[in-house]
């Protein structure tokens, strides 16, 4: 069975990992050569121990008033609003189109409000969204405006947009080239950047013993996702009673929601910013483009037969590949049997209005959520097993 997601690294990178926790440079030179490769455009970078830990000192050294709206993609996952709601924001959620995975520059600049004083846009499942219109209405009223590049890191040369106020990266375990944790922030605000930097300077530092089990675990994982062990995975599961799903998503969890402020409050460990390092500086986005090219294939062959989330969008690298089905579950069935592990378990959820306004409930995000399939396609597929996935989501259609 063809696992649903497959790790972004190889096994020699996972050996490294290991050999760079015990014996790697110092943590400092490392956060340096990081944010070095990162930084351009006028843009200062800053290395975090994941992208929320990043967003949350933003967050920290901004300190906007109590009360103040931040204008969210209405797809996100929940510890990204919970992150300002612990800061005292006021989450406003903006829907996005399922055409192009985007929000609409109309649709934000009809919430802003006296009180409003940020937007952060989220380039959703390897899209990219084009912030022209949005970079406009940020500037006309004064906002901020952040972006969020966790699913859409390609190469240090393309970070996001230098019109942001912030970009956000991660490279966190399912992400593109991931250092099975980690992640960066990148600044138009220098001055900003340095007062972060400064507070960073304070956090303790996670251990890399810490690192090293992680690294253990992630090749574990990275094995049983081979098409023969990961069957033998879900045959086990099934044999003890286990829901599989949830084992997956415990497995690739990133920060339980308990004492999250606590967790995100760590600079890197050493062996962490080592790994970062090597993958950010390897990163020439060869298996990118082969994702990108078995994706376009798979999206053309089943046009007018399913619905592709995003299959306007001016640009997707199908860092996921997702499909809308009103008959979801059999949909899944039928591709599971076919020996295609689909699944409609997510991080992701829709931001929630508040309680106070009902009204800005992203009925289009919630729709789509509850017809959403994450499909396996990645490179490492051959071609038979694409043509037997084509067939299967076609069938009965």
């Amino acid at each position: 069975m063809y696992s649903r997601k497959r790790l972004d690294i190889g096994w020699i990178d996972l050996a490294a990992a290991a050999l760079g926790a015990v014996v790697s440079r110092g943590a400092a030179k490392l956060a340096h050569d990081i944010e070095a490769a990162l930084a351009g455009d006028g843009r200062e970078a800053i290395a975090f121990l994941s992208l929320r830990s990043g967003f949350d000192l933003m967050l920290r050294e901004l300190a906007l008033p109590k009360g103040s709206e931040v204008i969210v993609s209405a797809l996100t996952i929940p510890d990204m609003w919970t992150l300002l709601e612990e800061h005292g924001l006021r989450v406003i959620p903006v829907d996005v189109d399922p055409a192009t995975l985007a929000p609409r520059a109309a649709d934000i600049e009809r919430l802003v409000t006296p009180a409003t004083r940020a937007v952060l846009v989220a380039h959703l499942f390897g899209t990219r969204v084009d912030l022209g219109e949005i970079v406009q209405v940020a500037r006309a009223r004064g906002l901020l405006l952040w972006e969020d590049c966790a699913q859409t890191f390609d190469t240090r040369a393309s970070c996001g947009d230098a019109r942001a106020d912030c970009t956000m990266l991660s490279f966190g375990p399912i992400k593109t080239a991931t250092a099975l944790g980690g992640g960066a922030l990148l600044f138009r605000d220098g001055a900003l950047a340095a007062r972060c930097r400064a507070t960073h300077a304070t956090y303790p530092r996670a251990p890399s013993g810490a690192f090293l089990k992680r690294v253990v675990k992630f090749a574990g994982l990275k094995f049983i996702s081979l098409p023969l062990p990961y069957a033998c995975f879900v045959r086990w599961c099934a044999w003890r009673g286990r829901d599989y799903d949830t084992a997956i998503q415990m497995s690739v969890r990133g920060f339980a929601r308990e004492r999250l402020l606590e967790r995100l409050r760590q600079q890197p460990s050493r062996g962490l910013l080592w790994l970062m390092l090597r993958r950010i500086v390897r990163s020439d986005g060869t298996r990118v483009r082969a994702r990108k090219e078995v994706g376009d294939w798979l999206m053309h062959a089943l046009a007018g037969t399913v619905e592709v989330p995003g299959r306007a969008a001016p640009y997707a690298d199908h860092w996921v590949f997702t499909i809308l089905s009103d008959e979801r579950v059999a949909f899944i069935a039928r591709l599971r049997a076919a020996g295609f592990d689909a699944t409609s378990v997510a991080t992701m959820r829709s931001v929630p209005a508040p309680a106070d306004r009902p009204d800005l409930a992203p009925r289009e995000a919630e729709r789509m959520l509850a017809r959403l399939v994450y499909v396996p396609m990645y490179p490492e597929m051959p071609q038979h097993a694409r043509e037997r996935l084509r067939a299967a989501m076609s069938a009965g259609r």
